[in-house]
């Protein structure tokens, strides 16, 4: 019967004290924790925390939406843990899924995350539309490529004197940018 908790946040800048701090008043055993969006369906911690409990412990997390963005995901994720015998506690939340009323409220709050979700992305839409049709919005603007450099890089490449990853590093872009602007470049040849 251990105690585990799991701790995300969506980037690499967010800091996890203030969950770890939870965590420490929680008593927990063992912290599962992970930088990246919860949208991301690939979470090893996530998944690595999901193997790793069995019958009997209790999962603690911060919020609902640490553990999964969509009500899809997020209920997969307490399918999987009741399978497993696994309490889940969210402390934002106040719910325990060990009893009717945790698990009813679990789910009610898992639909208007995910309702909030698909309004907010669709309020950006619409702002988007809006700022478009007006001639504000322009969309990112296109990373500037010093073409006499690129040029010089690419009789490099071409004659197998460095490797695409030196090429893009000497570049200054990232991988993407550098097929895109090869696939420009080259169709200028």
């Amino acid at each position: 019967m251990g105690k585990i908790g799991y701790i995300r946040v969506s980037t690499e800048h967010q800091e996890t004290a203030r969950q770890e701090a939870l965590m420490q008043q929680y008593q927990v055993e063992r912290i599962f924790a992970e930088k990246m969006s919860g949208k991301n369906a690939d979470r090893p911690e996530l998944k690595a925390m999901l193997e790793y409990v069995r019958d009997g412990d209790t999962l603690y997390i911060e919020s609902i939406s640490r553990l999964g963005r969509s009500t899809r995901d997020l209920l997969n994720i307490i399918d999987v843990l009741q399978k497993k015998g696994v309490t889940l506690v969210s402390s934002k939340e106040n719910i325990d899924t060990n009893t009717p009323q945790g698990r009813f409220v679990l789910s009610i709050f898992a639909a208007l995350s995910e309702l909030e979700r698909e309004q907010t992305l669709q309020r950006q839409r619409e702002g988007i539309a809006i700022a478009k049709s007006q001639g504000k919005y322009k969309g990112r603007q296109p990373i500037a490529i010093d073409w006499d450099k690129f040029s010089q890089l690419y009789e490099l490449w071409k004659a197998e004197e460095i490797t695409a990853v030196e090429f893009r590093q000497r570049m200054g872009i990232r991988s993407n940018t550098f097929y895109r602007r090869l696939r420009e470049y080259e169709s200028k040849l």
